[in-house]
């Protein structure tokens, strides 16, 4: 890193106002004298700061009264970051729902809905949903969209760095969908674009069931299961961002398709859509051997291909989610046969955040981009404006 100079001083406030922002960032109050002792910088530099950051709207000074430790003389400042000075939204455009999630600047969430969508759906009326959503989610929490700084987008398929959809078999008119630009013109902040399956696992590590693990798989189980995966700590997304793709295991092998799979009759199942795969998970759980046999096939397919992943990665654990997830016994024949194909099993565990998963993930995702805005030393701290 080159020397600082004399000249840097518009750069030294800029990391000054970062130190004391992110002193404050978690939403305590603190005084005055607080800051200056966790920041290391002199009093008068951070009094000089914190004057910038009250004018930006990002920090307030709170009301004295509620001090009850105060002792005689000069009152003490108490300050706290302004978590309601913007807004950040996770949002997941799905087969068979669309849902938004929205949160303060702390990530705290305020507000979410949802709204279920025929998986049939053509790709402008998919999106037009979404936006619905948004907007309704908005109207809800009392919220201008221009107080957004940040929307996160989480979706099936294969997506490049510009949120450019470059396979998406689950849903009609996705594949080569610009999916990020078109969402883009709704918006003036950044709208960042994922894989639901990637966002799953940013989410569990966040809050869920792999809180505190650096090496992370989440299997996003369905007909075509996916999975997101975290080594150290970071999203892994390979080379094209097809890592994770372990839906396309099954191309080894043509008896290993779900429609074979899952039939009761001997034929392929015709059609392959929820309704008739959950008419086959109906009959297991009602006792019917043959679907029982179904089911247990099914299961046996989604362990090799969990297992084929753990292999590669060595997680710390692995966390299944999506449909599969409620299905009777699924951590047991996990547990046991990853133990039997892998050279160290990993701790299994269901999904702690349920049907939000994906949403959450797209909220951390939008949260990270304010973060980095809020912390950057290169320009002043301030909503980032797409």
């Amino acid at each position: 890193m080159d020397r600082l100079t004399g000249g840097d001083s518009s750069l030294l406030r800029r990391i000054n106002s970062a130190v004391t922002l992110r002193a404050l960032r978690d939403g305590r109050a603190l005084t005055l004298t607080r800051l200056v002792g966790d920041t290391g910088l002199s009093r008068p530099t951070v009094e000089g700061v914190i004057e910038g950051l009250m004018e930006s709207g990002l920090v307030v000074e709170v009301d004295q009264s509620q001090d009850s430790t105060r002792q005689r003389g000069r009152p003490a400042r108490w300050f706290r970051f302004r978590a309601e000075a913007g807004h950040v939204m996770g949002v997941e455009i799905g087969v068979h729902s669309v849902r938004a999630v929205l949160a303060d600047l702390t990530g705290r969430v305020t507000g979410s809905c949802s709204r279920p969508v025929d998986e049939a759906l053509g790709a402008d009326e998919r999106l037009a949903a979404a936006r619905a959503l948004v907007a309704e989610q908005l109207r809800r929490a009392g919220v201008s969209r221009d107080s957004l700084w940040a929307v996160g987008i989480g979706t099936p398929g294969i997506l490049d760095g510009e949120g450019t959809v470059r396979l998406g078999a689950a849903m009609p008119g996705w594949t080569g969908l610009e999916l990020g630009a078109r969402l883009r013109r709704s918006f003036r902040c950044p709208v960042l674009v994922e894989n639901d399956a990637n966002l799953a696992a940013i989410a569990e590590h966040w809050q869920g069931a792999a809180v505190g693990m650096g090496d992370v798989v989440f299997v996003l189980a369905g007909l075509s299961p996916g999975a997101g995966s975290l080594i150290n700590g970071r999203l892994h997304r390979g080379f094209g961002g097809a890592a994770g793709e372990i839906g396309a295991l099954h191309l080894l092998g043509r008896e290993a398709t779900p429609e074979r799979l899952l039939s009761t009759t001997g034929r392929p199942l015709n059609p392959l859509d929820e309704a008739a795969v959950a008419r086959v998970l109906r009959l297991a759980r009602e006792g019917d051997a043959v679907a029982r046999d179904a089911m247990d096939r099914f299961l046996q397919r989604l362990v090799h291909d969990v297992a084929a992943l753990v292999l590669a990665i060595d997680p710390q654990i692995v966390v299944v989610g999506g449909w599969a997830a409620g299905l009777d016994g699924v951590l047991e024949p996990l547990r046991e046969q990853l133990g039997r194909f892998c050279l160290r099993a990993p701790e299994v565990a269901l999904s702690a955040l349920g049907e939000e998963v994906i949403a959450l993930g797209a909220l951390r995702m939008a949260l990270d981009q304010v973060e980095d805005q809020l912390f950057a030393v290169e320009q002043a701290a301030g909503p980032g404006r797409g």
